[in-house]
């Protein structure tokens, strides 16, 4: 008789304690792994973002020293973009430095004729290095006696009556030179133009 009831009690204990056991794990480990995934992700995801924020802070420093370099090329282009025509420039200051030395020299020595000649040929010189000079560079001088005038290319000083071999709406006389650099022009020249006579 009191065999019995003590198989019995351990077989529930037993079962008991199977079911306890199969039924704490799932509510132990659940959210463990569940934490664990999410800490895991976050970890990631800081990971990336310390990663973004140092891209980012390489590309805005790189972005600033390109940013340096280029304003310095700019300095120095406009600097030095006019380097050669400088020196050439010089030479030309030499010639005329030169023929002001011969000017003075020979009026001390009276000899008026002589003066002139040397002058003459100092400014031959000069204007022929000067042509040089602005043909290396681009430097053009207009001359438009006889085109059609034009307002980015001429500056109208006042009208002429058109004469022989004159057509109106053409330039007749030219006051003062105009330049091109590069085909672009730089300095209006001023004209004249012609215009039909008032016929009375």
């Amino acid at each position: 008789g009191r065999g019995w009831p003590r198989p019995f009690s351990t077989a529930t204990q037993r079962t008991a304690g199977e079911a306890c056991s199969s039924e704490d794990p799932p509510d132990e480990l659940g959210p463990s792994l569940a934490e664990r995934a999410l800490k895991l992700k976050a970890v990631k995801l800081e990971k990336e973002v310390q990663d973004l924020t140092m891209r980012y802070q390489r590309a805005v420093a790189d972005g600033e020293n390109i940013r340096r370099r280029t304003q310095r090329c700019v300095e120095d282009a406009k600097i030095f973009g006019i380097q050669s025509f400088c020196k050439d420039l010089v030479e030309v200051a030499d010639i005329l430095e030169k023929t002001t030395e011969y000017i003075s020299e020979e009026t001390e020595s009276g000899d008026q004729k002589l003066t002139l000649e040397k002058i003459f040929r100092g400014l031959s010189l000069l204007e022929a290095k000067l042509k040089s000079v602005f043909a290396k560079h681009g430097l053009e001088k207009m001359t438009p006696i006889g085109d059609k005038y034009d307002p980015h290319e001429h500056e109208l000083i006042c009208h002429v009556p058109a004469g022989v071999g004159v057509q109106p709406g053409t330039v007749a006389l030219v006051r003062q030179d105009g330049y091109k650099l590069h085909g672009r022009t730089i300095r209006l020249a001023r004209v004249e133009v012609a215009v039909e006579s008032q016929r009375r």
